[in-house]
Order: structure tokens, then sequence, then C-alpha cells
């Protein structure tokens, strides 16, 4: 069983709970996180003082756009593997502040490829995003899809990180696998997300915005998920030649390479309409919201649908938590983390 991991993002939402998975597994995890201020940066760290009563779990705060810093910690730490979550994160955010979004999406992914390279990383799981499929309208998503119009900034920088992972193993052969996550939802949550953001308006009584007049379908997938298929896909190294074409004609699938490349999509394969998701959480906060209903917001899609055919057959794994189960779980920690008021 693999003992070192290099987990950036590690204060972040899904990386907090993919370092406390692997804690208790065993594992010694590098945490790597710059706590910027994107969003609370109290609710990072208190996620971070939870990994740190662990001592197998060390942390180093540093930006991925500091390459130096960034080869230094590999040079010092020899992580064996590598699971890449930390981004600038958010559809909307993308439109107003870019240069974000190159700074640690472009030239921080490419810091993190080219330390694993120099420092025999044996396998880079990284962190994609369904937002990749952008104006796609064939349903469900599949990672055989081309997926070449993004219709916002973060999705084509995710779309590119996909780009250059495939250059460095074919280039480098450095074994990568890209995780193209769906809506993911739970405890510990990020703030800017819809969830959070509807149960925190909904308690305070004010009013939640609807887009596209709730005309949306999302494939809400709990983090526990999340997190199960990420670990059986960091300890599922692709190899060199695997599946190059789908058809005797020789065209390619996106999501294989005779590089030691894969994509998978990690969603739960059910979407959900964003009014029956908000008739749920009314239901488990024992309040009934007041919408504000709003037209579609630019960067966004009407619906999200994830096909993980792949996924199951590679590593026999389906996301499985029901909406309803996954949004009580999330209530009831909110209600339980703002019980007490937080520290500023």
């Amino acid at each position: 069983m693999v003992s070192r991991f290099l987990i950036t993002g590690a204060a972040g939402f899904i990386g907090f709970h993919v370092s406390r998975r692997l804690i208790d597994r065993g594992a010694t995890v590098i945490g790597l996180d710059n706590l910027n201020d994107y969003y609370s940066v109290q609710l990072k760290r208190d996620r971070l003082a939870i990994l740190q009563q662990s001592p197998e779990f060390q942390f180093q705060e540093c930006g991925l756009e500091d390459g130096e810093s960034i080869n230094e910690l590999f040079a010092n730490q020899s992580p064996e593997r590598v699971i890449h979550l930390a981004a600038q994160a958010g559809v909307r955010y993308s439109l107003t502040n870019p240069g974000a979004y190159v700074d640690s999406n472009l030239v921080g992914f490419v810091n993190i490829l080219e330390a694993c390279r120099h420092h025999s990383v044996k396998h880079l799981v990284y962190a994609s995003s369904s937002s990749v499929y952008g104006a796609n309208r064939r349903m469900p998503f599949s990672v055989s899809h081309s997926v070449d119009h993004p219709v916002s900034l973060y999705a084509a920088t995710k779309k590119a990180n996909e780009l250059m992972a495939h250059t460095y193993s074919h280039l480098y052969q450095l074994p990568t696998t890209g995780l193209r996550f769906f809506t993911v939802y739970g405890p510990w949550g990020r703030p800017d997300m819809a969830l959070f953001k509807f149960t925190r308006a909904i308690l305070a009584g004010e009013p939640i915005d609807v887009y596209n007049h709730g005309q949306m379908r999302r494939d809400f997938t709990y983090i526990d998920d999340i997190v199960e298929g990420v670990v059986r896909v960091a300890d599922r190294i692709p190899r060199s030649g695997e599946c190059y074409s789908d058809d005797e004609s020789g065209a390619m699938d996106p999501s294989r390479s005779a590089a030691a490349y894969r994509v998978y999509n990690i969603g739960n394969n059910q979407p959900v309409e964003l009014l029956r998701m908000i008739e749920l959480l009314e239901s488990c906060l024992g309040r009934t919201a007041e919408k504000r209903l709003l037209p579609m917001q630019p960067g966004d899609v009407k619906e999200t649908y994830a096909e993980i055919d792949q996924l199951v057959a590679d590593v026999g794994f389906r996301p499985e938590t029901p909406l309803e189960t996954g949004i009580q779980r999330f209530v009831d920690w909110y209600r339980d983390y703002y019980a007490t008021p937080q520290p500023e």
C-alpha cells in the first residue's frame, strides 16, 4: 500500500476529506495549501486543525505559482503519489478575475507537472471538472465525448490541465489521471456552492437566488463518494498503450491514450432538478425558502449528467449516496459548526 502522498489543496473541501481518508488508512500525508481568501479562511483553518491532530500529517503553506518552493517541497518530502486538488475554483469568479486562474490553474499546474517529472512521482491524480463539457448537449456527458467548447475561463483552464497532463504522460512517461468532478457537496463544503449559500440564506430569513428560473439539473455528488473514487483511482496507475482508439477506423477516444493517461467522470449518475434540491433542503431545515427567480448567468450550463461506465469498469466503484441522505448530513454538520460563532 502506498504510504506517502502529497495532497495539494489539503485545506480545501475535497482535499481535507481525501487527506483524512488516507491518514485513516495509515498513509503519511503532506498537505499543501495557500489558504487564500476566496472564501472563509477560518473554515480552511478549522479543516486544517483536524488534520493536524494526526502525527501522519505535515503541512506547508505555499502557492502553486511559486515553482521554486514547490520543487523544494518535492525534493525534501519525496512523495510517492500526488493528488492535485488545489486550484482557483468558481465559474462566475473567473468572469471578473481571470488572472487568478492563469496563475493557479495554468502556471501552478505546470509547476506540479514539472515537480512530478523531476522527482519520480509514480502517479499524478488531478482534479478536472464537469465544467469542461461546456456547450455539449449530448447526455449523459461521457469522457469519450469531445470537450472543445468551454463556456467559462475556469472550464478552459481545466481542459488545458488535461491537455498538459497528456503531454507529460507522453513525453516523460509520467502516469496521470484526471477526474471530472460533478457538483460535489457535503459536510465541510465550500460556502460559494449553492447548497451552502441556500442553507445560510434560508436560516437567516433571506431570499435565495435561483438562476434560469430553477430550470436546471445537476448531478449532485456526495463528498464520501468523491473520496472513494479519488482513492481508488490513485491506487490504479494507468499504463502506456492501454487503449489508443475506440473503433476500427482508428478514431481516438479522448479519455485514453497510448501514453499512461486516463480521464474519468465522478458523478452520481442521477441528475436532479434544482427546485427538487431546494425542496429537500427546505424539508431538512424545516423552513420554506423565498425564491428570487433570475435568468441564466454567463458561464453556467443548464444540465450536468455523468456517465461513469469507465470508472465502474476500471476501479469497480459507483457513487450511490441519495441526495436526501447527503443533504441531511450537510444540514446536520452546518447546524453543529455554526452553533457557536466562529472566529473572524
